[in-house]
């Protein structure tokens, strides 16, 4: 059957008009889509944008305090060289910090957050020297004091006594000091398991205190025992199963630790060492040592 021609025409007619309406229909479901992209990238660039500014703050702010922190450590001093020589190695360890953060990005979140940790304990550290710092300078204005408060009473004694005591004073003193042992170089040092030194109080396992006997043709030869004292920073003295009595001048002391050693004139290098103790604080330590007849020093060591 032979299409009509005019209704042919107005069949394409239509037709044409069906692709043109979907046609449109594709191009604004496409514009939809795109604009929809767009806001989603935009929403995503501002929080981004936003997390970073954050976090560069944060940076700032850590910068800033590690910049106070150093110039705290900077304006702190002592006259003790054990605590200046740890101000010197906390001031490096701040330094370096400083180093690192400023070369980290502000979104390596993990790094910052052990840059704060490591902050704290700088900062717990320099708690610790402030109060070392302060009780050492009570202890050494009590000592100057006591110090002088012994002279005078030394100095009117004397002067109570000179004319009777001199010549007396001088033959005897000069033959006790020449006869008594000495000794030089005493120094406590605190070890760990694995025999290292270490000045970390939770890691202490032993003590160990050295010095040397010097040379005296004048004393007497034979053995010799040598004790140390060992206290705690609140002055308790240190003792364990092994820990023994002796007599200095007209007192009975309790000695921490002994050891015996063969004198005969020369010099002599010894070491104690004190075990078996349950557990150490921070603070200062002390040490002295004595023989029957002297005591031959005193020495310190600070745990953190």
């Amino acid at each position: 059957m032979v299409e009509d021609p005019l209704e042919r025409i107005a069949r394409q007619e239509r037709e044409k008009k069906e692709r043109g309406s979907g046609l449109r229909t594709v191009v604004i479901a496409l514009v939809v889509v795109a604009l929809a992209l767009a806001a989603v990238l935009a929403y995503v660039w501002y929080q981004k944008s936003s997390l970073v500014s954050d976090l560069e703050a944060e940076k700032a702010d850590l910068t800033e305090q590690m910049i106070t922190l150093q110039s705290d450590f900077n304006n702190l001093s002592s006259d003790y060289e054990s605590i200046n020589s740890q101000l010197d190695t906390s001031r490096e360890q701040v330094a370096a910090l400083i180093d690192k953060i400023a070369k980290t990005e502000a979104t390596n979140r993990s790094k910052m957050r052990q840059y704060e940790k490591e902050l704290g304990t700088l900062r717990s550290i320099m708690k610790s020297y402030i109060v070392q710092i302060d009780s050492l300078n009570t202890l050494n204005k009590k000592l100057t004091a006591d110090a002088a408060s012994a002279r005078r009473e030394a100095e009117a004694s004397r002067r109570a006594n000179e004319e009777l005591s001199q010549q007396v004073q001088d033959l005897s003193g000069q033959v006790a000091a020449g006869s008594v042992l000495k000794a030089r170089g005493l120094r406590l040092e605190a070890f760990n398991n694995s025999d290292k030194v270490t000045d970390r109080s939770g890691k202490v396992a032993r003590l160990l205190a050295t010095l040397s006997l010097v040379e005296n043709e004048l004393a007497e030869r034979g053995p010799v025992r040598v004790y140390i004292r060992v206290k705690d920073p609140e002055g308790i003295l240190l003792i364990n199963s092994k820990s023994s009595e002796f007599t200095f001048g007209d007192e009975i002391l309790q000695a921490s630790a002994s050891r015996e050693v063969d004198y005969e004139g020369g010099e002599v290098e010894l070491s104690i060492y004190l075990n078996d103790i349950p557990s150490f604080t921070k603070g200062i330590y002390t040490v002295e040592a004595y023989t029957d007849r002297s005591m031959l020093g005193k020495a310190e060591l600070l745990l953190r």
